[in-house]
């Protein structure tokens, strides 16, 4: 429904610029930012976390040529076509914040799209047998920023319930400065927070209201356009902020 068409499909919010033309190339464009500032060559193993249909899984291959990918997904059908298409690809079932069956230590560690879902020190805690001096690890996050400490109790109170209704606990989110000192206990240096607030909450939400209603349709449909709804409101309030975080492993 959203425009990508492909077996192993993209399913994220995309990095929208004045250019992009197509749901596809937004959701390219966001995997390669991330990449880009995690300097991914070919000679990294990487650990895909949360890889959904496996789209990501393929553009590290073909675009970095990276030999060596590690892709984990909770979604059983997702994995089943994933399993054994390539050699230097291997897909394994299960959460990404339950990581005990893997014992290499890898290069680069993504999370596209994703880890706002959970609580950021279960995924520290998760990783942390995975990691080696100079590993690289980036992912997509929401922050609050200093407007959110000016809501009042019933303000905050109805973005819990507005946030939880997209699987977001309120509770779980961070601030810049905590996400700072997490990173810095766990041994992590290199720290870079950049905001995409426009490229990723606007862009998806205009992309989504220009596209045909007859588009989207059932269960399916009604998720797609009440997430364009959210970030748009998401945007518009200017409370939280959508991040993309790289560190590397001192």
């Amino acid at each position: 429904m959203l425009g990508d068409t492909a077996l192993y499909a993209w399913t994220n919010l995309g990095f929208w610029q004045p250019q992009t033309h197509s749901y596809v190339q937004a959701c390219e464009q966001l995997a390669t930012h991330l990449a880009d500032q995690l300097q991914l060559c070919a000679n990294d193993h990487v650990l895909d976390l949360g890889c959904g249909q496996g789209a990501s899984l393929f553009f590290w291959q073909q675009n970095y040529a990276v030999k060596q990918i590690t892709g984990i997904e909770l979604q059983a059908n997702c994995v089943a076509r994933l399993q054994n298409v390539s050699h230097d690809i291997q897909v394994h079932q299960g959460s990404f914040l339950a990581l005990d069956g893997l014992t290499q230590q890898y290069d680069v560690i993504v999370c596209i799209d994703a880890l706002y879902h959970s609580y950021l020190p279960d995924f520290f805690h998760a990783i942390r047998h995975l990691v080696k001096p100079n590993t690289r690890v980036g992912f997509h996050y929401l922050l609050f920023n200093e407007r959110w400490h000016n809501q009042t109790w019933l303000q905050q109170k109805k973005y819990q319930y507005l946030l939880k209704s997209a699987n977001v606990q309120v509770a779980h989110l961070e601030t810049v400065q905590t996400l700072q000192s997490m990173a810095q206990v766990q041994g992590y240096h290199q720290l870079e927070i950049q905001r995409l607030s426009q490229e990723v909450f606007l862009g998806f939400a205009n992309y989504v209201a220009q596209q045909p209603a007859t588009q989207f349709t059932g269960l399916s449909g009604f998720k797609i356009k009440m997430t364009a709804k959210l970030c748009q409101k998401l945007y518009q309030d200017g409370l939280l902020d959508y991040v993309q975080v790289t560190m590397s492993k001192n």
